[in-house]
């Protein structure tokens, strides 16, 4: 299995011409070129499965062993739109941006901040050793106290509405966007999570094996200079 790969940090507005706008698909329907994967356990069982295949043209994380895929190139300034489902069970799993140092929370996730597709809790933040702000912060996170970024911090954000997600087996769309130190999310369309003041403005972008299987028909960046409104 492919391990934690080599980086190649490039704006993305080196990469992809961003005065033209031209977008990127970071998936090529055939196989995870542009993508590395860092699975803890393989460090110790080299035999171990990988969690991210290539079924039917569509990417998808197994769910087990767990882990991340983790974008070769690292990014600012852009907007992403995922297309995902869970074929199956209800499950979770993340998009996660901003992700830099693999392994810096419970020697699992990269240092980043999480964007949740867990079902029912699509577009809450997850900071992890990274941080963010959000208006009403103690109504979303809780008491000041416990805020933190590392283990045993309160680190969700809790996402601004509760039916944005599509039935079980039907796709979503997310569109993440992220300019500056600013953070913005939309699931299907509603605004569900708005943040400024994060800690990073450019890493790479990684996805989750956390347990749940979910597909993914669209994975697209394009440079952006704002967000949208």
């Amino acid at each position: 299995m492919k391990t934690r790969g080599f980086t190649l940090v490039v704006s993305l507005t080196l990469l992809a011409c961003a005065s033209s706008g031209a977008s990127r698909s970071l998936f090529n329907g055939k196989d995870l070129t542009g993508w590395h994967v860092d699975i803890p356990a393989a460090d110790t069982n080299p035999r171990l499965s990988n969690a991210f295949i290539v079924r039917n043209g569509l990417l998808v994380s197994l769910g087990e062993p767990r882990g991340h895929l983790i974008t070769d190139l690292s990014f600012s300034n852009y907007r992403l739109e995922v297309e995902y489902r869970f074929p199956g069970a209800p499950g979770n799993a993340g998009v996660l941006v901003h992700a830099s140092t693999p392994r810096a929370l419970y020697g699992m996730f990269p240092k980043s901040i999480e964007v949740q597709m867990e079902h029912g809790n699509a577009g809450d933040f997850w900071c992890i050793v990274e941080d963010i702000r959000v208006p009403d912060m103690e109504a979303r996170r809780g008491p000041p106290a416990e805020w933190g970024i590392t283990e045993g911090k309160a680190r969700r954000i809790r996402n601004l509405t509760d039916s944005s997600e599509k039935p079980l087996g039907e796709w979503n769309t997310m569109v993440v966007e992220a300019v500056g130190r600013s953070i913005r999310v939309w699931v299907n369309g509603d605004l569900v999570n708005d943040g400024s003041d994060a800690t990073a403005d450019h890493g790479q972008i990684a996805l989750q094996a956390e347990g749940s299987e979910v597909e993914f028909r669209k994975l697209v960046v394009t440079p952006i200079r704002a967000l949208t409104h």
